[in-house]
């Protein structure tokens, strides 16, 4: 088992059809869908991209391992998986909502 996170806007979870895999927005733009490994690096990862951002967002918990896409870690810190492709709906193991504070800054979660 290799588990990440994802972070979606809620918006655009509950629009996706739950048959088939899911896809992000940055595969149009960069090619890949982003995650992180640890939560920890997740909440920073979502308050440094998404505290300004009022929606609510998803944290998906990611098994690399059950993912056919290609994906790879390409940063030097080695903690930010690229999917090179949909997400298998197999490969989501738990989505929940990411608490946020008054100020929208992202709080500690737990799947």
């Amino acid at each position: 088992m290799r588990l990440t996170y994802h972070l979606t806007p809620k918006e655009l979870w509950d629009d996706a059809d739950p048959a088939e895999p899911l896809t992000a927005p940055s595969m149009a733009i960069e090619g890949f869908i982003h995650c992180t490994d640890g939560a920890t690096e997740m909440v920073a990862t979502a308050n440094r991209h998404y505290a300004s951002d009022p929606r609510p967002f998803i944290v998906l918990t990611v098994d690399l391992d059950r993912v056919s896409s290609p994906w790879r870690v390409e940063d030097p810190g080695r903690i930010y998986p690229h999917i090179f492709g949909p997400i298998d709906r197999a490969g989501i193991l738990t989505a929940a909502p990411a608490p946020r504070d008054a100020d929208g800054r992202f709080q500690s979660f737990e799947l």
